[in-house]
């Protein structure tokens, strides 16, 4: 009877698959399938499902198949590995940092092999994307990808805490001196008893090594920016952020960070910002969503960054979306990317997963300026876009140069190293990384 059991149970999962893969292929028949990994979180997921969905009906010959991907060193290893076993998938998204690696390995196609195409698009076209994105999107001046989205970084700050404190809601700080000032007055100690209950602004500190490394020097850069600074020349020939505006930004992290006792406070800030802990801090757009869903009970608002003693800055970031050499559909995929960029589908996405445009002239389009004038908070990311800055290119050893920043940014805040002192060992050995592996 055991035998006899096996045996049914084998023949239904047998006939069971073999039902699956019909109404598969009867589901792809006639269609060319795409498959698209992705790093979107939770929250974007239905977003993205639903912008697949609007593809797929303006192009009913086309499927696409997305697939998620943990993103930060996992993402970059799964792509060299899937590269190397000839499983990479047609499209994929990026970090910028990743290009290097990619090309490389030869991996990817430079994307004037479909913009000068049959089907391409035109260069005033092309140049309505904004020219920091569309850097990103290059490696040593070629494109090998194009952006999905945008993103930029705001201050979120409590609104009803500012009223506490005798702070103008309406007014958030608009300069680093400021910045400490207000910092001070919403940091809290109800007891006196030096531990404080609430903190004024948060700044990250993660292990250097870690999957937030990365995220840590991102928030970073604005503030090097902001002082005047750069990360590396122009040229290449040297990393330039142990120069005075790097040691100054570092400086102003490594003051606010101690004088709050944040090596004693979560990392999880959102969190921390919904059950009033947390009176400021940075965050992007795609957090939007998760803001209006956590926080119930007091008022918030956005701003942009307070300004350094050069200028107003922010950082701008996205992801990118490459096109894989062993594709067997890359027109089709091509196709996605095209319409991926189009002023209609950036603002339906824009609108679904409150990322920002790549574009400025989505803003052009009546429902977009309407859903801007319905969302002020939304609206602050849009505009601070004006003020967004890209990293100067590096074209070898960024994510390694990257990792160095962070890991000065940890000794410095947690370690207690003079910020001038951990940015030179890093500069050291970054400037090592300057030149292809076979010059090293």
């Amino acid at each position: 009877m055991k035998k006899v059991f096996i045996l049914i149970v084998a023949a239904v999962t047998f006939f069971t698959l073999i039902s699956c893969s019909k109404d598969k292929n009867k589901e792809l028949s006639g269609k060319t399938e795409i498959v698209f990994w992705h790093s979107f979180v939770a929250s974007t997921i239905p977003a993205l499902n639903e912008l697949i969905s609007k593809f797929e009906a303006a192009h009913p010959n086309i499927k696409l198949t997305a697939q998620y991907i943990p993103t930060g060193d996992a993402l970059i290893q799964k792509l060299i590995t899937a590269v190397q076993s000839g499983t990479a998938p047609d499209i994929s998204w990026l970090h910028a940092d990743y290009m290097e690696d990619l090309v490389d390995a030869d991996a990817i196609y430079e994307m004037n092999h479909f913009i000068k195409g049959a089907d391409g698009i035109s260069d005033e076209e092309l140049h309505k994307i904004y020219p920091a994105l569309l850097q990103y999107s290059s490696w040593k001046g070629v494109l090998y990808s194009l952006p999905m989205e945008a993103t930029d970084l705001a201050l979120i700050y409590n609104k009803d805490m500012f009223r506490e404190a005798g702070l103008d809601p309406e007014r958030p700080p608009q300069t680093w001196e400021e910045l400490k000032e207000y910092s001070a007055k919403l940091t809290l100690d109800k007891n006196n008893d030096g531990n404080f209950e609430r903190i004024g602004f948060f700044i990250p500190n993660y292990p250097a090594a870690g999957p937030l490394g990365n995220w840590m020097v991102w928030q970073f850069l604005p503030y090097i920016w902001q002082a005047g600074g750069y990360v590396i020349a122009e040229d290449q020939s040297k990393v330039t952020f142990n120069e005075e505006p790097g040691v100054k930004a570092l400086t102003l992290w490594k003051e606010l960070y101690q004088s709050q006792k944040l090596n004693m406070f979560t990392n999880d800030y959102d969190i921390a910002f919904a059950s009033q802990r947390l009176a400021m801090a940075m965050d992007g757009p795609w957090n939007l969503p998760r803001y209006e869903e956590i926080v119930k009970d007091f008022d918030y608002g956005f701003a942009f960054l307070p300004s350094g003693p050069e200028k107003r800055a922010t950082v701008v970031g996205g992801e990118y979306l490459a096109i894989f050499k062993q594709s067997k559909n890359p027109d089709a995929a091509w196709k996605f990317l095209k319409w991926m960029i189009s002023p209609e589908a950036q603002a339906e996405w824009s609108i679904l997963s409150k990322y920002l445009p790549i574009r400025k002239d989505v803003v052009e389009i009546p429902k977009y300026k309407k859903y801007l004038e319905e969302h002020p908070h939304f609206k602050v990311f849009f505009e601070q876009m004006d003020y967004a800055q890209a990293q100067r290119p590096i074209d070898f050893g960024g994510l390694q140069i990257a990792r160095h920043i962070a890991q000065a940014l940890e000794e410095s805040m947690l370690g207690n190293k003079d910020p001038k002192k951990a940015l030179d060992e890093a500069a050291v050995k970054s400037n090592l990384l300057l030149k292809p592996k076979s010059q090293r």
